[in-house]
């Protein structure tokens, strides 16, 4: 290391959250890379935004990294091939319920990649945007906010810090630490370039204090013999659900609060997570596009977890069986955590961008829901500072006065109100139905 590094403690301490078990049984499993499944359906809108537009046809020959969707408009990302083989299909079907725009490969199993790929050059602020773009890079474990947005300069907010987000707080999935142990070197370069490239003041690398080889290396890149200024700072969080929410991490960084319907760019940050900026990197230096994901498999059903690295586009009934046996009590299978992510009805549902972990938990008996007893613990842990028994209430009884008047949008449905509450009220679903009511009433 080149110099002594101080670590930072958070500027600002969290309102609420809840202190979760981690349970990050793979965190020391090297990742492990799945074998080419046979046909891949890859989804056109894996991202917040205008869906792609398909550029293939039906018995087109396509290859690792060729361009499959055009983004189209500026909220929107490219789609690739994951495989090498041909296009079975380009149209709609329906995926875990929902019809889906898809465009269907039979793989030849050579997973050869697109001759065309090239390192891309940068050499100014707006090739690192266009880089994002080029790439299909969206938040991964998140929303799936298009990188290229963020990462577009905007000379009325001049971005002054960037917050690199380590915490992976929710329970069992460990793919961000993994990238962290496992692509140290195109997270370190990935985040030099980034500072120098957009002019960026500050970096504070972000991570909870509970996960101490992926500390090690990040103390590693805040040292580095180039940050001759020391701009490049490590923090350590408090284990603390939900600490890795973007608005929550901006806050603990900065102490800035990002309001309602604002961006963290309003308040002159970006905020990137470790696999993000690799997968930045890695495009930059071979032009290979974001086409696989590493995904942790594990739950109380799982009797192997394990961290695997799958093509995107791969049916999650393939994954599980590449994994292993899973419990004959398993009862929900998640796209995510236990706490944030989605239950499944649809093994044919597939790996996404935006998917980092499938959690399959076991059937347990469920505690009886009961009236609320007024304890106010689902306001005292809400990070964003709402009453969610009372959106509940004002939601039953279709109350749009009431649920505007609770800034119902500024929910991050993190989950922390239903985990805390005695009377297991499905609050978190509330907030849900909450919004729906909210848009549908504007429209």
């Amino acid at each position: 290391m080149a110099k002594k590094e101080s670590i930072l403690r958070p500027v600002k301490k969290i309102r609420g959250g809840a202190n979760l078990p981690h349970l990050k049984a793979t965190a020391e499993m090297e990742s492990v890379v799945m074998p080419t499944p046979a046909v891949v359906k890859i989804p056109l809108s894996q991202h917040i935004g205008a869906p792609a537009k398909p550029v293939v046809k039906n018995g087109d020959k396509v290859f690792v990294g060729t361009l499959i969707g055009e983004a189209q408009g500026f909220v929107s990302a490219n789609i690739h091939s994951s495989v090498s083989g041909t296009v079975k299909a380009v149209g709609e079907i329906v995926m875990n319920g929902l019809p889906t725009m898809c465009v269907t490969i039979e793989s030849d199993g050579k997973m050869e990649k697109d001759p065309n790929l090239a390192p891309f050059k940068v050499e100014k602020a707006e090739d690192i945007a266009e880089a994002a773009r080029q790439s299909g890079l969206v938040g991964l474990g998140g929303a799936g906010f298009p990188a290229s947005v963020k990462l577009t300069p905007d000379s009325k907010k001049k971005i002054t810090t960037l917050v690199v987000n380590g915490a992976e707080c929710e329970p069992y999935i460990t793919s961000d630490y993994r990238e962290c142990i496992e692509n140290y070197n195109d997270v370190l370069e990935g985040i030099y370039l980034i500072k120098r490239m957009l002019g960026i003041k500050r970096v504070r690398l972000c991570i909870e204090s509970n996960k101490d080889e992926a500390i090690k290396k990040l103390y590693e890149i805040a040292s580095d013999r180039r940050d001759k200024k020391d701009k490049i700072k490590l923090m350590r969080l408090p284990e603390r659900y939900p600490q890795g929410a973007e608005k929550v991490i901006v806050y603990s960084a900065t102490g800035r609060k990002i309001a309602p319907g604002k961006l963290p760019s309003d308040v002159k940050c970006i905020v990137m997570n470790i696999t993000s900026i690799g997968t930045l990197y890695r495009f930059i230096t071979t032009g290979m596009p974001l086409v696989s994901k590493r995904i942790t498999v594990d739950g109380t059903a799982v009797k192997e977890p394990k961290n695997v690295i799958v093509p995107i586009g791969t049916p999650i009934r393939e994954l599980l069986d590449f994994v292993g046996e899973i419990d004959e009590n398993a009862d929900k299978i998640l796209m995510g955590g236990p706490m944030m992510g989605i239950a499944l009805n649809d093994l044919d549902a597939v790996v996404e961008k935006r998917n980092n972990g499938i959690t399959v938990m076991k059937e347990t008996k469920k505690a009886p829901q009961t009236p609320c007893i007024r304890c106010g613990r689902c306001a005292a842990k809400c990070p964003m500072g709402l009453y969610p028994a009372m959106v509940e209430a004002a939601t039953r009884k279709n109350d749009i006065e009431a649920i505007n008047g609770l800034n119902v949008n500024a929910c991050m449905e993190c989950g922390c109100c239903s985990y805390m509450c005695p009377a297991k009220r499905p609050l978190v679903q509330s907030m849900r139905l909450a919004k729906a009511q909210l848009r549908r009433e504007k429209k």
